[in-house]
């Protein structure tokens, strides 16, 4: 199963970048994985938070076939201990289909059609963080996921 991150824009720091990039290296041992980003809309500061949620929408939603499963990365989301979110990784695998998409939208949320198509919502945290830093937080739980599925030494208890 090809296992995807799908971004909203660039992230645009270094250091971001930097950690993106090791832990993308190390998942490449477990799976098969990909972050694709989703340029920002042009000309945004002329649109209203709706309009900008809903052309994002579009953009992701074009990514996204119909067997595919749309997990979005949302504050309102469950929220899982490291260990349960391995097991709930384990449980899409599981389950098959072609590709699993996770998504972080942009600053301002997702459309009610990007809602409406999901199958579920995660939350990595209680706390707001910048829509760049939840892709890092993610690649670097992913990867923790992979290992507590493999019984490696990564993650302690």
């Amino acid at each position: 199963m090809q296992v995807t991150l799908l971004c909203i824009g660039k992230t645009g720091k270094k250091f971001l970048e930097e950690g993106e990039q090791e832990y993308l290296k190390r998942l490449r041992h477990y799976i098969s994985f990909q972050m694709q980003i989703i340029p920002d809309i042009k000309q945004a500061k002329n649109l209203s938070e709706a309009q900008i949620k809903q052309k994002e929408g579009e953009l992701i939603l074009e990514k996204v076939g119909n067997s595919d499963t749309l997990i979005l990365l949302d504050e309102r989301g469950k929220e899982f201990s490291s260990v349960g979110f391995a097991n709930y990784l384990q449980e899409q695998f599981n389950r098959g289909g072609k590709q699993l998409f996770f998504v972080v939208g942009g600053p301002y949320g997702f459309s009610d059609a990007v809602y409406q198509r999901a199958s579920g919502k995660i939350s990595l945290s209680q706390m707001t963080f910048s829509h760049q830093m939840i892709r890092l937080f993610f690649i670097e739980q992913l990867y923790r996921g992979m290992t507590i599925l493999r019984n490696e030494p990564y993650h302690h208890q």
